[in-house]
């Protein structure tokens, strides 16, 4: 499965929506998605897991570049 993860690039700093990110995982479970960017700092907002029509629409736009965790 490919899960959306959405967060701030510090967890030092409050959230602030402008400055939200995402990066794209292949994994089985959201716990696993955890586990692969425990290392980063990051502060995840939530993480959606993406298929059917989305993902169609989100390799369509390109915007669709898997991270290598």
């Amino acid at each position: 499965m490919i899960f959306k993860v959405f967060f701030q690039p510090s967890i030092k700093e409050v959230p602030i929506r402008e400055r939200t990110q995402s990066v794209y995982v292949e994994a089985e479970t959201i716990n696993e998605v955890r586990l692969k960017l425990a290392d980063r700092s990051y502060n995840i907002e939530y993480i959606q897991e993406i298929n059917g029509k989305f993902l169609e629409y989100e390799k369509e736009t390109n915007s669709l570049e898997l991270e290598n965790v």
